[in-house]
């Protein structure tokens, strides 16, 4: 039976709500939410939800509950219980359902939950609001379908990012090309020979464009990443940086995002097209045939037809010793940051009845 939801009033509410944000231990999911909490413009508290032996059930067995979250990050949750929950991905779903019920039958409160991705059929009917990506093509009650993932990359973060790294980035020849990569997923591979063809293809348009190749890695990249740079080189731009991702190195990642002139980004990654888009500058999405999951296709269709994205330009094989002036070259456009988090907290506003202040 579906959880009770309580009737929202819908005039606009003149105090802050108490907002927790459910951090999963997966940083990229946490990101999501915080991302979220940070565009709604309230203070907000962090609950971190790292995981028990038990969160490895499947959410029907766990239920309404803690039991899947470590003893003693669970003893932090705890009232005064919040207005609102944000929460995102499957493992936080007990605890927020939790946390529901503790505030709307114990204290008589009106607990709103807010979930990033869909949180599967047991006990979605517990959640106010779904942000699921439209090309998941998920179904059920209370969705708020989205364009990719939402993000932390603000123009404020862009700004204070670009100040950081001006001096190590711009000191390169423009125009300066950032070439963000993924990795395997577990649907696909990301193999060597794409990884050649992808260092290739792009170094040999840098070269082309006389500018500068930075590189930027994620956890899944690994490897793949030397067999990417050495391509470049190949083809006449051996990259003038390459940060190979590590949780204690310093990350130009934001600074790639605010300085270069073109983002090219392997479509494995949501997430980082995501980001890539809210830069407000043109973005290439490499995603060759076989390379990306049908749904990341339609993820990448869906950028192309709204403008925040191109599909980089694409040639034979056996045209990769073309001189470099034959080669497709970079274009520039513009168009509007993919600002997805903002719009949720737009969403989660209308429906508590707090005003939109843009």
């Amino acid at each position: 039976m579906p959880e009770a939801t309580p009737q929202l009033d819908q005039a606009p509410k003149p105090i802050a709500p108490l907002i927790w944000v459910l951090a999963d231990e997966r940083q990229g999911t946490a990101n999501q939410c915080l991302g979220v909490a940070d565009a709604l413009g309230f203070a907000y508290e962090v609950k971190e939800i790292g995981h028990s032996g038990l969160a490895f059930l499947p959410n029907f067995l766990l239920g309404r509950g803690l039991s899947g979250v470590r003893a003693d990050l669970a003893k932090r949750i705890r009232p005064p219980w919040p207005d609102l929950v944000i929460s995102g991905g499957r493992r936080t779903v007990p605890a927020a359902r939790y946390i529901k019920h503790q505030a709307n039958y114990q204290t008589g409160g009106s607990c709103f939950l807010a979930h990033v991705m869909h949180p599967g059929r047991a006990g979605a009917g517990a959640f106010d609001l779904i942000a699921v990506p439209s090309h998941d093509r998920a179904g059920g009650a209370n969705l708020y379908t989205i364009t990719g993932a939402p993000h932390r990359v603000t123009e404020a973060a862009l700004d204070q990012a670009a100040g950081r790294w001006r001096g190590d980035l711009e000191k390169h020849a423009p125009p300066l090309i950032g070439l963000l990569l993924g990795g395997a997923t577990r649907q696909k591979p990301f193999t060597g020979a794409q990884a050649a063809a992808l260092g290739a293809r792009v170094g040999g348009m840098t070269a082309a464009a006389g500018g500068s190749l930075i590189v930027s890695t994620s956890p899944r990249t690994g490897n793949i990443v030397d067999q990417v740079a050495a391509a470049a080189k190949a083809a006449g731009a051996p990259p003038v940086l390459v940060h190979r991702w590590s949780p204690e190195a310093e990350n130009p990642y934001l600074g790639i995002l605010a300085l270069a002139d073109h983002l090219v980004v392997s479509g494995d990654s949501v997430s980082m097209c995501s980001e890539a888009c809210a830069a407000g500058k043109p973005v290439y999405i490499w995603a060759p045939p076989g390379f990306a999951a049908e749904k990341h296709l339609r993820f990448h269709a869906e950028l192309f037809a709204k403008g925040h994205a191109r599909p980089l330009p694409d040639y034979q094989m056996a045209d990769d010793q073309l001189p470099n002036n034959q080669l497709p070259a970079f274009e520039t456009w513009t168009h509007a940051p993919l600002n997805t988090s903002l719009e949720i907290a737009d969403e989660i506003r209308r429906r508590m009845g707090f005003p939109i202040p843009h």
